[in-house]
């Protein structure tokens, strides 16, 4: 079911949104060669205990996955692109890292990605990066109202394929509200003009997510991490917005952090 929020409920977000946008903030900075993915999951587990918040992670035991989660942030390597589950892994110089994080405070949901590189960075995974980022920001600026998810899932397509990149539409965007993955879904490639129309109040997770020379996936035997078929290396941007009569709002905004 689709939900629409007050603008009091969505003022209500702004705290969860902000928590997840400095979480990743501090994350993406303390992040380099050398840092463990275990050791960032630690860290944004005390970050979330400091913050009176709660994980969307750690018991999140949906069908596609094997077991419960439990860990409280998505870290995702090079050939990893979604859901990927902390392990002992040191990160080497030049390693594309995605971090993928979701939590609840005071029982509203946020959700947001960021995919940066570590030490010495590969052309082609700069240009991948960027390309999810441009993305984003085409879909940011279609959620307007009178549009449709449709022209959202075209803006992304409009921008990743005018690059070279093919979409895979198994994973997208969401609803995100009092859960982390409600309706609508926002699929990554879709039609202008088609799909649920735009009304102030929606609000969601939108998140283009790309692969350097594929869109098929194979699973871990963790059960959760997602990677390329062909061990091409993936990126992921992702921001909670809310509609509104006035235009989108990123409720995960990170520039005001100084940061992108």
């Amino acid at each position: 079911m689709i939900e629409l929020r007050t603008p009091a409920e969505i003022d209500e977000m702004r705290a969860a949104g902000r928590f997840v946008a400095e979480t990743l903030a501090t994350l993406r900075d303390e992040t380099k060669v050398g840092t463990n993915l275990l050791a960032i999951d630690r860290r944004a587990h005390d970050m979330i205990r400091k913050a009176g918040a709660e994980s969307c992670y750690i018991d999140y035991h949906p069908s596609f996955g094997a077991s419960p989660f439990g860990k409280v942030i998505c870290t995702s390597v090079n050939d990893a692109v979604l859901h990927g589950l902390p392990h002992d892994y040191t990160l080497r110089d030049g390693d594309l890292v995605s971090l993928d994080f979701a939590v609840s405070v005071d029982g509203w949901v946020a959700d947001s990605a960021v995919s940066f590189v570590v030490g010495t960075p590969r052309d082609e995974d700069l240009r991948l990066i960027e390309t999810t980022e441009r993305a984003l920001d085409a879909a940011i600026a279609a959620a307007v109202v009178g549009n449709r998810i449709g022209d959202i899932s075209a803006a992304i397509a409009e921008v990743s394929l005018g690059e070279g990149y093919s979409i895979n539409t198994d994973f997208g965007g969401h609803g995100v509200g009092r859960i982390m993955h409600g309706d609508p879904h926002v699929p990554n490639d879709g039609r202008a003009g088609r799909g649920f129309p735009l009304r102030a109040g929606l609000v969601f997770a939108l998140e283009p997510w790309l692969l350097a020379t594929t869109d098929e996936l194979v699973t871990d035997p963790d059960g959760w991490t997602l990677r390329s078929v062909d061990g091409s290396r993936g990126a992921h941007s992702e921001h909670t917005v809310a509609v509104t009569e006035d235009g989108p709002i990123i409720l995960t905004d990170r520039s005001f952090l100084g940061v992108d």
